[in-house]
This record gives C-alpha cells, structure tokens and sequence, in this order.
C-alpha cells in the first residue's frame, strides 16, 4: 500500500503522533482554511495543529466533539475530508529508529495500514532555538536558570540536567512565556510539582517550565466553593481547606504532588479522587492561550484528565464537604503515618503503572511476575510494593525505560495485560519505547448485530472494548450490522465478538471468521449454532445424559400441546436471547394465544416443562466453571425488564447462592464444565440451570456469548473470583491468540 507522506508537515507531527500517543487513541486529521481553524481552536477539541495554521489534529473520537467540528467546516464553507488516524503499534528499528504502525479511515473506510519509521530527534526537528540569556532580556521578572540537575527537581532523581528552567511568578507571566515560545516554535515542558516525573538523559531541546511561585498556590473562598491554584501541595491544600472548616482532602492529602497534577491524573487514593470534588478549572494551553471547563465538560475517568495533553492546570473550585478543623487535621496526620509505612523508601515516582481495573492492582500483576528486587542499572523494582521502582545509584532514563519494559514484557505474558506507565516523562519518546517492549495486538470488538438483541450487544461491546483499552490494548469499535468480513476485521490481531443473537451468535460469522483465517474469540461455528439452537441443546444434552426439563417442540403447522407435558410450561423461540421470545402457559386456555404472540420470533417454537424453584447460572471462563450466581428477579421470572430496564424492580444477584448447600453448588458446577466440554464451546460459555423443589439441577439453556454489560452475570462471577472484568477479556484475547499461533 502507498505509504502516507507527512514530510510536508512543518514540525515533525507524525512523529510527534508516534511518541506522545497512547497505542489505540486516534486523532483525526485535515487541511482547513484560517477561519475554520480559530473557530475550531475555540472549542478545545483541536489540541494539536500546525504552526502553518492550515492542518488540524482532533485529539479523541468522540462522537459529539466530531460532530461540533463538522459543524463549524460547514458554517466556514470548508469542505475539509477528515482522516482518521490510529496508531496500532510501535517498535525499535536495528538503526536506532522507531516505528509507528498505522492505519487510515475516511468514512468508515479503511483506506490503508502502513508503516511510518522515523528518528527521535526529529520531534524536534524544525523547533526552533533560545538561550538562557535571551529568555532573561526578553522577562527580566522571569527566574530562569541553567543546567539543572532533575535529582535537585523531582523526587525520582531520573536523568541528567535540564539546559534551561523557566519559572513564572503567575498566571499572566505563564502566558506571556507560553506565547513568546509559541512564536518562536520553541518546544516547552511543563516540570509541576515534579513528584510524578522522569527526567531525560540527553539535553532537552526547549525550555523546561516549574510552577512554583505562590501566585500559583492560592487558596481562597468563594460562594461556588473553595478556589485553590494548581501549584499549592495537596497536603498543604487539605490543611488550608480544614483550617477553613472543610473536608474530604484527608484521603488525598498522602499523594506527593501537587493540585494541578493531581488534576492532570485524577489522582486518587483511599476510594477518593480529586475529580469528585471539582466544580470548574481554569488554565492555558501550551501555546499561552485561556481554557476553562465546568460541569458537563468534565468528564473524569480512572487516572484520566478531562481534557488534551496541552492544557495546564492553574486553578480549580472544589466543592468539599463541611468539617471540623480537628477532626480533619487528625486524619490528615493519620493518612501522612499510614502512607508512610506502606510507602517503599528512598527515591522514586511513586507508583509507576495504572492499575488496569478496580480491584486489579499492577503491583501486584508486577509482583506475581516475580519481578521484586529486579535491577536494570541503578533502578530498581522494590522488594516492599512491586509498582514502586526505586532509583538506587545514579539511575539512567535508559536504565528506567529498559526496566519499564521488561515489566511490561513479563505481566503481559503472564496474564495478557499490556500495562501502561502512569509516569509522565520529559522524553517524548519514552512511552513509545516502554510499549515498544511489549506491543499489545490490535483488537476489533464487534457489536449490533441485527436481531432483537441489537442494543444489549452495543452496551456489552462497549464495555468490553473499555475493558480491554483499560488492559492497555488498542481496540476499535465495529457495529457489524451485516454478516461479513471488513477490512477492520481483516487487518486486526484478534476479533472479539459479542454480538447477542442472529448472525453473530448462531456460528455464521463464525464460520466465516475460520475460512478466512482470522483469529477470534469464542466458540467456533458448530458449538456456537448448538448452544445457540435450544432444541438442538436439548437434543444434545439427552444424548449426554445431562440433566434438563422434559421438553417438546411444535411448529406452525403442528401446534398440539405435546402428549408428554403438563401444564404450567415454559414456551420459547429457539434461537433468540435475553428473555426474548419467552412466555409461560398455564392453561390450554392460553396455549394458542401465546403461540401467535411467539411465532412472530420463529416457525418453530421449543415447549419445556415449567420447574419451580431456585434459579442459577455458572459461567464456564477458558474451560474453569465458577462460582453459581443466584437469580432473584422481582416479578420471579427473569425477563429483558428484570436483566437491563427494572421497571418493574431491581433483579438481586447473589454469590454463592444462598438457597444452594456446598454440595448442590458443585454439582452446578460439575454439570456446566460438562456442557462446556460436551458441547465443545471454547473461551466462554454461561450455563443457566434451575434447581428444583426436588434438589435437584435441571440445565435450561446455555449462551456461547453471554452479555457483557456491566450488570451481566459473567462479569459478576469474575469479580466475585478476584478477576477484574480488564483481566477476564484480556486473558480471552491472550488464549485466542495463542490458539491461533
């Protein structure tokens, strides 16, 4: 394919791209006219542009943000194409080079993947050039200095020395400096409190920026709430607010950093984040000029700012709850003690990766890889927290990214997460090289579908593509509406569908998927057609001996209630899903009106005797049944209302299963690996039984792609196991793959 030509981009962006992306997020790129372009500045959204002024970079693929820069190309008569750019991986070249794998979508239209190498040093190919002195003429106000050591700035000690060190007294001098490095194309960094932060061996090419002057740690009161720069200390910041008689920064006021880098992360501790209490911020953007956000413009995610790599943080409103100025002060004192103890000594960053999920610690993943005490020149994983490397003796940035890498390279080995330096780094090569160990494969997450279950399975996508992006793996998002191959599909490592129902459950896509060749997750055709089909399960399952309710079947043209029934009876579409096409007959009475209802699914349709009693279902995850999942539906049947609208009432789910003793439970679970085993399903499989009056287990149905949404039950089974829902889809995606190879 034709290589993409960004030569003529006149500050290195492609490179830029390569270095300072994360693996997976997407910017979307065109040529637009200067109006377009002050207009789209305006909104935030344009992080990233030319200093020509005539190519855009739309940071994010947020639907919303698109469509409002769209809009503003039509008001400005610009017709620009948007190109949608995506790095899907990186790696080292013999030379020294780096790598960035690609691809390009116009419309939906993958227009191509390619490869685009390039030198490190040309980021700052065409930046231009200062000196200390210049700087000094240019603000004489302006505290610069030279040649300063990061172990004399930053708590980790990384690196050699910062050539020049600018730092502001205020707001007004940052801009002034930011706009005067603007014109000049000078390459700028922003140092904060420097606790989060590794410096770089070779001489940055730009000027350095440390906000610590006290214009920017005010604290003060005003009638939306507590107002307090971005360079004031989170300790100090939870002492000035107690003294003002309010609390909630007690859990914070550990972290080693200030409140505008806290803001930068959504630092978090003890349960709390920073973006819990943040009304409005203000700052500016690297090239000097004002941004603020309030409200609905916030959006916070896990250690994720609300915002674009070019902004900084100068103030914020917070909204903390009231308090006694005692009773805040001790829990200060108390989380300062406690921090203490956990907290590893000597030099070091704090924790050095993002914790893939809730409950899923990257200490722990590092520590499971046997990687305490590992060295890589004088850095060190800590014997006492595996998340914390330690900077011995004279640590190198090389020695840094070297062990960085390994870690990568060893935990996504172990478990399939691919984990993600939550460091920031003066070298805007250092993600790039880190993940260059260990490259996370390109994943394709199918949704839609068409069937009656469309909008559970665009919910269940999304969530798993969150999870698997929170594993550090690059994903896209595909709403599959017709059964066939796109070229998404066919340029991914691994396809993982999660289509409920129709095509995308019932092994024709699957089938597809093996003649093609491609690599996915799940069951293949013929156990996804017999899971799928309820009468063939039921046909299946006599022949195995497994245990199910007596059952008969009655067409269109054959609708006598079957001879070996009795009333009540459950009555059931065949192939569809989600308490879809479901109905319960008490009565001879009812039998030929619920029938006309239940042919509209299906000519054929599958009667079961109805069983009262306890409801469970047991997930089957890579061939290891867990622990049962109880089932009490507010109306007691287990419809679409109870599993995702609850109109009606809140569905319970309990694990273990209250109404189960140890032995009926293993009994379940015994009974689900044999389906999983009988039916050879692969990767994952949900088993729905009911336990009878009786005590005993009666299989109803099982699902080779259960939901996925953040009430569905597989998710659940995991967490109750101790595996985060990042880990159970990265773990699928791990086994499809070496399936695959």
């Amino acid at each position: 394919m034709t290589q993409l030509d960004f030569s003529h981009s006149s500050n290195g962006l492609l490179p830029a791209v390569a270095q300072d992306y994360r693996t997976g997020e997407v910017l979307m790129l065109a040529w637009i006219n200067q109006e377009a372009w002050e207009k789209t500045l305006e909104t935030g959204f344009a992080t990233y542009f030319s200093r020509s002024r005539q190519k855009l970079w739309i940071k994010g693929e947020e639907s919303g943000n698109l469509q409002k820069i769209r809009e503003i190309l039509v008001d400005c008569d610009e017709d620009a194409v948007i190109y949608r750019v995506e790095q899907i991986g990186g790696a080292a070249c013999h030379t020294g080079h780096r790598s960035c794998f690609y691809r390009v979508v116009k419309d939906g239209e993958l227009l191509e993947c390619g490869e685009q190498v390039f030198n490190p040093e040309d980021v700052y190919g065409h930046a231009g050039k200062t000196t200390a002195q210049e700087l000094k003429a240019a603000f004489p106000q302006l505290t610069v200095s030279e040649n300063v050591p990061y172990r004399e700035v930053t708590t980790f000690g990384i690196g050699g020395a910062i050539p020049i060190l600018a730092e502001p007294v205020d707001s007004a001098s940052l801009a002034a400096l930011l706009q005067w490095l603007e014109a000049r194309n000078i390459p700028r960094r922003i140092l904060g409190g420097g606790s989060n932060f590794a410096g770089m061996d070779k001489a940055f090419p730009g000027v350095m920026i440390r906000l610590s002057g006290k214009g920017f740690a005010s604290v003060s009161m005003t009638e939306k709430g507590l107002r307090a720069g971005g360079g004031i200390r989170l300790s100090e910041l939870a002492r000035q607010a107690a003294k003002l008689g309010l609390g909630g920064l007690a859990p914070l006021s550990g972290i080693p950093g200030s409140l505008g880098g806290a803001l930068r992360m959504n630092a978090g501790a003890n349960g709390a984040a920073i973006g819990d209490f943040v009304l409005e911020i203000s700052g500016c953007r690297m090239d000097g000029s004002a941004w603020h956000a309030a409200g609905e413009d916030l959006h916070w995610a896990y250690r994720t700012s609300p915002t674009g790599e070019d902004v900084i943080f100068l103030e914020a409103v917070l909204a903390l709850p009231a308090s006694t100025e005692a009773a805040e002060l001790e829990a200060i004192r108390n989380e300062s003690a406690l921090r203490r103890k956990r907290e590893p000594a000597g030099r070091s960053a704090g924790c050095c990766f993002r914790n893939p999920d809730h409950g899923e610690s990257a200490g722990r993943l590092i520590d499971s890889c046997g990687m305490k005490n590992r060295q890589s020149g004088g850095v060190e994983v800590s014997s006492a927290h595996a998340n914390f490397l330690i900077n011995r003796a004279n640590g190198t940035e090389e020695d840094l990214i070297n062990l960085m890498g390994t870690i990568r390279r060893r935990v996504s080995e172990a478990s399939g997460i691919y984990l993600e330096p939550e460091l920031e780094f003066a070298d805007p090569g250092a993600l790039a090289r880190i993940r260059a160990a260990a490259p996370a494969p390109g994943v394709v997450v199918l949704k839609g579908g068409d069937s009656s279950e469309r909008d559970v399975s665009l919910r269940s996508g999304a969530a798993v593509a969150a999870a698997l992006r929170r594993a550090g793996y690059p994903v896209q998002e595909v709403d599959l509406k017709y059964c066939e191959i796109t070229p998404e599909m066919r340029a991914a490592d691994v396809i993982f569908p999660v289509l409920h129902g129709g095509f995308g459950e019932d092994g024709h896509l699957q089938k597809l998927l093996e003649e093609a060749g491609l690599c996915f997750v799940g069951s293949g055709s013929e156990a996804c057609a017999n899971v799928m089909d309820k009468v063939a399960s039921k046909r299946i399952m006599d022949a195995h001996a497994l245990p199910t309710a007596p059952w008969g079947v009655v067409t269109w043209a054959y609708r006598a209630f079957p001879e070996n029934l009795h009333f009540p009876v459950m009555v059931k579409a065949p192939c569809q899903g989600s308490s879809l096409g479901i109905a319960r007959v008490d009565s001879i009475e009812e039998w030929d009106r619920v029938l006309e209802e239940l042919f509209e699914y299906d000519s054929v349709l599958l009667v079961e005797e109805f069983i009262p009693g306890c409801e469970i279902t047991v997930p089957v995850i890579d061939g290891v049944a867990y622990t049962p999942i109880e089932i009490c539906s507010p109306t007691g049947f287990y419809d679409y209302d109870a599993k995702y609208v609850y109109q009606n009432g809140h569905t319970q789910y309990l694990c273990p299963p209250p109404s189960l003793n140890e032995r009926q439970i293993q009994q379940a679970k015994d009974l689900a690996l044999a389906f999983y085993d009988k039916f050879e399903c692969r990767d994952l499989v949900r088993v729905d039984f009911i336990f009878g009056k009786d005590g005993k287990p009666y299989i109803l149905e099982g699902n080779a792609l259960p939901g996925c949404t953040e009430t569905s039950l597989v998710p659940k089974a995991a967490a109750t196991a101790g595996i985060s829902f990042a880990r159970m889809t990265a773990n699928l995606v791990k086994r499809a793959l070496e399936r695959h190879s």
